[in-house]
């Protein structure tokens, strides 16, 4: 017997689907392997952040050197662009935060970036939009001077995986 619940989470699930992009295919599969990665930041970004996008530009590309392994390969075919749009730490950093306002609201430090892949003639083969989110508290110890970059650092890394996950498969 079919629910009203049970129908509407399957509608829900065909439009979902529906939304999906035909060519979910990884981009490495039918290309040259990425030659070289750029960072850039949103100038809202940098008029925020100051200094410390040099800090999540360096981790981001750390990161991604090391995880795309035998896809990145420095100087030949492809280009990978990440650009960051959104930068944004939660003022609490001390663990759960609650889910209510009252209770100090959520605690979630946010990293959103739109990632490119072009080729070597400057075409645009295809683009991600790439959302990280971790745990404010999931750096180490609040208390620590270093908790703001040690924060950073760690959206840095989950945006980089995400990014893999996309453009390598």
């Amino acid at each position: 017997m079919t629910t009203r619940r049970h129908f509407l989470a399957l509608s829900l699930a065909g439009a979902s689907l529906a939304l999906l992009p035909s060519d979910l295919s990884p981009a490495l599969a039918q290309a040259a392997p990425i030659g070289s990665i750029r960072v850039e930041f949103a100038r809202t970004v940098t008029d925020a952040w100051g200094d410390n996008v040099r800090l999540v530009s360096a981790e981001l590309q750390r990161t991604l050197a090391q995880i795309l392994g035998p896809e990145f390969r420095q100087g030949a075919g492809n280009r990978l662009v990440v650009t960051v749009r959104s930068l944004w730490l939660a003022s609490y950093a001390g663990g759960g935060g609650g889910g209510k306002p009252a209770d100090g609201g959520a605690s979630n430090d946010y990293l959103e970036s739109t990632v490119t892949l072009y080729d070597s003639h400057g075409r645009a083969l295809n683009s991600w939009p790439i959302m990280s989110t971790e745990l404010s508290g999931g750096a180490g110890a609040w208390y620590l001077p270093d908790v703001d970059q040690r924060r950073l650092k760690a959206l840095a890394r989950n945006n980089a995986y995400w990014i893999k996950r996309y453009v390598a498969g």
